[in-house]
């Protein structure tokens, strides 16, 4: 028979090593559970085939068996493939992975006998014969040894979806579909990150995942679904679901976010002091006010958190940041660090200037007061030169003492431009700001000494801009007081952006003229090097230092 769209048809392979024949295997998905679910083709093959496999506990039940019973043939070749262990212990000398690997073996073997003598054979498989199915396994051994054909079917995500009723992906969403045997650790951080979610075998794995979801924080929006589209299904929100009555087959499902976050209430807008216009998702302005900072008692669940999005896009994304993102009620932050972050429907956005932190501080507090829960963004790392300070020495205050506020941290400029170039700061260094617009020049000067007197490697922030262009010069000259003339100072700006450049000079020859607000200086110490490697110069200080 000819392959149909949507399957992989494969020819024989001669001199592939294993024998070839005139059989043909079909990996045949069932669906969920429900008989009526499966596709016509699959009842096609079924009934058509001369040998049906279907794996099975060594209890002898094959779920399989009993979704496709109804188009079974009397005169069928039927060939349970039983597994040796599936939860319990073995005293095979590879342990459990040696057992199941023998066993597919020897499974394949007893098919390709069957393919041999010129029998189809169909392999059957609940779901989709390539989503966590067993089949795959008989696949890997046997499709590139006979002629093969996928019929794919309906997933138990897909089943799960349905019979909750509720939209599983929307828009630009992403859906992430992991399995509950993860790490919790790693289950926490994908949870963090995705939009919809899907977690598969549950079962003995059920206590993890509920405490991985309620790390992430998304606990509560998650559904449980068992045995899909079956006789004994059963739904509900997996935070009220017993432990001790889980089994294998069920699944937890993260829908939709869109359109599951609260509406803005009345009157949330933009502060009134350099920002502009509240938009909602789409890009509209609202009509805007100032939050009422006379609210009354706020909702429990109201916060703040200052999310890190690294120096650039996605990519220096963390997964704890992602989650934080997509859990907000409000965005709130400058207009260039919010054109970072995706829309998301439902989400209100308040973009303002770059120069009204406090006032920018001032009108996330007031939002959390009322109840809503508030991303503050921040380029880099928010505890670096950055919108922790900020918020925190506003929430420290009264009305704002009893808001929560969270820190989520990000990959800092400092750390992004050093990897560029190696390992600049291997060693001890120093952070500082070359910005005399909260702190008076003297006090960074005496810094700069301090820090390059202590023969430390140096991050310069904020090195200059249009309306600052002296202070990269007067630092090169108050470093080369302890620095030699050629010690590696590294030049990154835009780092991860479209417009990234990074370059080393010189001490010496370290220009003001080549350095703007966007660029960040790593100097180096005494010991500093750089090295001319293939892909470019590599500078990097030793971690080890030399006794005096």
């Amino acid at each position: 028979m000819p392959t149909d769209g949507g399957t992989t048809g494969n020819d024989a392979v001669p001199g592939s090593g294993g024998a070839t024949g005139t059989g043909r295997l079909y990996g045949v998905g069932l669906g969920p559970g429900d008989p009526s679910l499966l596709t016509v083709r699959a009842v096609e093959v079924i009934t058509d085939a001369d040998v049906v496999a279907y794996h099975g506990a060594r209890k002898g039940r094959s779920i399989a068996r009993s979704i496709a019973e109804r188009y079974l043939r009397p005169d069928h070749v039927e060939e349970p493939l039983i597994y040796p262990v599936t939860t319990g212990t073995t005293d095979h000398p590879g342990g459990y992975r040696g057992a199941i690997e023998e066993f597919y073996e020897e499974a394949a073997e007893r098919l390709a006998g069957h393919l041999a003598a010129g029998r189809t054979v169909a392999v059957l498989a609940e779901g989709d014969p390539m989503f966590y199915g067993s089949y795959m396994h008989m696949h890997k051994r046997l499709a590139h040894r006979f002629p093969t054909e996928v019929i794919p079917g309906v997933t138990s995500v897909g089943a799960a979806a349905a019979r909750l009723g509720t939209p599983l992906v929307e828009g630009g969403e992403t859906l992430t579909v992991l399995p509950g045997t993860l790490p919790e650790e790693e289950l926490t951080a994908r949870l963090e990150a995705g939009d919809a979610v899907a977690i598969m075998k549950l079962g003995r794995t059920f206590p993890a995942v509920r405490r991985a979801l309620e790390a992430s924080g998304r606990l509560a929006e998650a559904r449980y679904v068992e045995r899909a589209t079956m006789e004994d299904e059963r739904t509900g929100f997996l935070v009220d679901v017993d432990a001790d009555s889980v089994p294998y087959f069920s699944l937890a499902v993260l829908p939709s976010r869109v359109g599951a976050t609260d509406p803005a209430p009345a009157g949330a807008a933009t502060a009134t002091t350099g920002a502009r216009d509240a938009t909602d998702a789409t890009g509209a302005p609202d009509t805007p006010d100032t939050p009422d900072t006379a609210a009354s008692d706020p909702a429990p669940r109201g916060l703040v958190v200052v999310v890190g999005l690294g120096p650039a896009g996605p990519r220096w994304l963390t997964p704890e940041a992602r989650g934080a993102l997509a859990d907000a009620d409000d965005l709130v932050g400058y207009t260039t660090y919010l054109d970072r972050v995706p829309s998301r429907p439902g989400q209100r956005r308040h973009p303002s200037d770059n120069k009204v932190e406090a006032e920018r501080a001032e009108f996330a507090l007031d939002l959390a007061r009322r109840g809503r829960r508030v991303a503050v963004v921040s380029s880099g790392d928010p505890g670096v030169f950055a919108m922790a300070s900020a918020v925190l020495e506003v929430a420290c205050r009264d009305p704002y003492t009893g808001v929560p506020v969270r820190v989520v941290p990000g990959m800092t400029a400092a750390q992004a431009a050093a990897s560029r170039v190696g390992a600049p700061l291997g060693h001890d260094y120093a952070v500082i700001s070359l910005s005399d617009r909260l702190k008076p020049w003297e006090v960074i000067e005496e810094r700069l000494r301090a820090a390059a007197g202590a023969d430390l490697a140096l991050a310069l922030y904020n090195p200059g801009s249009r309306s600052r262009t002296w202070q990269v010069g007067k630092a090169r000259e108050v470093l080369l007081e302890h620095r030699a003339p050629d010690t590696p100072v590294v030049l990154a700006r835009d780092v991860g952006g479209p417009g990234e450049r990074v370059r080393t000079v010189r001490l010496t020859d370290l220009d003001p003229a080549d350095v703007d607000m966007r660029t960040i200086l790593l100097v180096g110490s005494s010991l500093t090097t750089l090295v001319p490697r293939p892909g470019g110069d590599a500078v990097h200080t030793p971690r080890r230092y030399p006794s005096r």
